[in-house]
């Protein structure tokens, strides 16, 4: 499978589509595709079938469910042009069968395994992960199925345990940031400390989804 069918007429409509959706203000969060407006996906394809992202661009279902969740976490004013990123940031004829493997790769090397610090079985879990990951990488020959096929079997509860450790040593990660930044302002009023609090969690939340969105772009740029 080619990135756009190797077709530069079909990159060139699907951004004319979504720049056209962009300048009337019709992508939003929280919705697929209603009455004319939707999110990442519900524009690109105007439904709520990642499916498509296959048939209709040549672009793997999961970049889709990626795309899309970036899209959600991202901040309002970074979110609202990122389908446009996206789909640009893709070369017609690109194999784009790694970019997956190799995000979920970074993430877990990158974000998860440094936020599970002194937890041995996290971090024996996040590393036995990645180690699947450079093993599929490596071979170049992983496809949508193979990818699957790894998790579902002997690698699937490994996998798991990851994910679930990833997402607990993220919420530790933003409790911690809002503990700090409380005791900082312990002379401060409650509310103020409070605020504080939040604003860094919020910052540190921002930051993580705008570097998995530039990680993203520039995996899909250089497939």
């Amino acid at each position: 499978m080619l990135a756009y069918h190797n077709d530069q007429t079909i990159k060139t409509n699907i951004l004319a589509q979504l720049q056209a959706h962009y300048d009337a203000d019709e992508i939003v969060k929280g919705r697929y595709w209603q009455n004319g407006k939707g999110c990442a996906v519900g524009c690109t394809v105007h439904s709520d079938d990642h499916a498509d992202y296959e048939r209709l661009f040549g672009i793997p279902q999961a970049l889709a469910h990626l795309e899309e969740e970036i899209f959600e976490h991202l901040p309002n004013g970074d979110a609202m042009g990122w389908p446009l990123r996206f789909m640009r940031a893709i070369v017609p004829g690109a194999d784009l069968s790694m970019a997956g493997p190799k995000f979920n790769r970074w993430v877990l090397h990158s974000i998860a395994l440094p936020s599970a610090g002194s937890d041995e079985a996290v971090g024996a879990a996040i590393r036995g992960t990645i180690a699947v990951l450079d093993g599929l990488i490596a071979t170049g020959t992983a496809n949508e199925n193979a990818w699957h096929a790894a998790f579902d079997a002997e690698y699937g509860a490994a996998y798991s345990a990851a994910n679930r450790a990833a997402h607990a040593a993220f919420d530790a990660a933003f409790d911690a940031a809002h503990s700090a930044a409380y005791s900082a302002a312990h002379s401060a009023e409650y509310s103020a400390a409070n605020r504080a609090a939040n604003r860094a969690a919020s910052a540190a939340w921002s930051a993580a989804w705008s570097a998995m969105a530039d990680k993203l772009i520039e995996l899909l740029e250089t497939a």
